[in-house]
């Protein structure tokens, strides 16, 4: 229930930074927790993604493109360029997973750009007391995305190099093997060895995969609570308006020009986070299909 009592700016930033959750999250990973908010706006954000891009495909004709098919193209050929360069073996699947994402994250991403305060309103006439639209400012949304992309880059390295093939380059790469004789030292050496390249591939796997989501995690955080802040500045000139003229207008002045410098900013942060994503997925797609075994 809402007090009844004014929001300090602390307050208002904690109340919008709160998830519409199963419970109460103990620890920055709880799987106990649901956040219900980042399902709904990622699965909702991926429906028009899918639904766009089978009306652009349904719509395309070989004549005169019309703008918005033209605009497909234009990203469809970015990303097929893109994929050639990275993925040397099958990009069958990769290119189209690649502009997926792409649109998918662009348009997550793209929601911090309504008012901060447009969504959550809504969702208290609705009933709900915490309502977060941001899928991106959720550690939980990037890091599932990136382990998706890793689930997808061990399966084609597996389908492609053979479930041997793989587990024999989860040993023998990046340093190589030693040629076993029947001299115990290099028995010693060559399981030394091995251990050592499993723990770095180990290593490899898990920073590839946690640098990546909490790089469009920590991008959209930061831009989400400077728009939480900018929006403060629109409740301090509500509030010296009354008593201070003056410093209301310079207040509420500053806010306009903020705001809007700020979300034309964030508009290329929004597409950049959105190519960058785009990019690692077919970078470690690309790798996976590769062999890294030492000759």
């Amino acid at each position: 229930m809402a007090s009844s009592e004014p929001e300090t700016g602390s307050e208002y930033v904690a109340h919008h930074l709160h998830h519409f959750a199963s419970g109460e999250q103990h620890g920055l990973f709880d799987p106990s927790v649901i956040h219900y908010d980042t399902l709904f706006f990622s699965l909702l954000t991926i429906g028009i993604v899918l639904f766009v891009l089978r009306l652009a495909a349904s719509r395309a004709t070989t004549g005169v493109p019309s703008r918005f098919q033209a605009l497909v193209e234009i990203v469809v050929e970015m990303v097929e360029e893109q994929a050639k360069s990275m993925v040397s073996v099958d990009r069958s699947f990769a290119a189209p997973l690649a502009l997926t994402v792409f649109f998918w994250v662009a348009l997550m991403n793209a929601i911090d750009l309504l008012p901060v305060d447009l969504i959550p309103s809504a969702a208290r006439v609705l009933g709900f007391d915490h309502m977060r639209p941001l899928p991106t400012a959720d550690i939980n949304g990037p890091l599932g995305m990136a382990l998706g992309v890793l689930v997808l880059s061990l399966y084609y390295s597996v389908r492609i190099k053979g479930l041997f093939g793989w587990i024999k380059e989860l040993f023998i790469a990046p340093f190589g093997s030693v040629h076993l004789t029947a001299n115990p030292l290099t028995w010693i050496g060559g399981a030394a060895l091995a251990l050592a390249n499993f723990g770095l591939n180990l290593i490899e796997y898990v920073s590839k995969t946690f640098s990546m989501g909490m790089r469009l995690y920590g991008n959209m955080y930061a831009g989400e609570l400077l728009f939480f802040l900018i929006a403060l500045l629109g409740g301090s000139f509500a509030a010296d308006s009354t008593q201070n003229i003056v410093m209301g207008s310079v207040l509420g002045l500053f806010q306009v020009l903020l705001g809007f410098g700020w979300t034309i900013f964030h508009i290329l942060i929004v597409l950049l986070q959105a190519f960058i994503f785009m990019m690692l997925t077919l970078v470690y797609i690309g790798q996976g299909q590769e062999s890294h075994a030492a000759h």
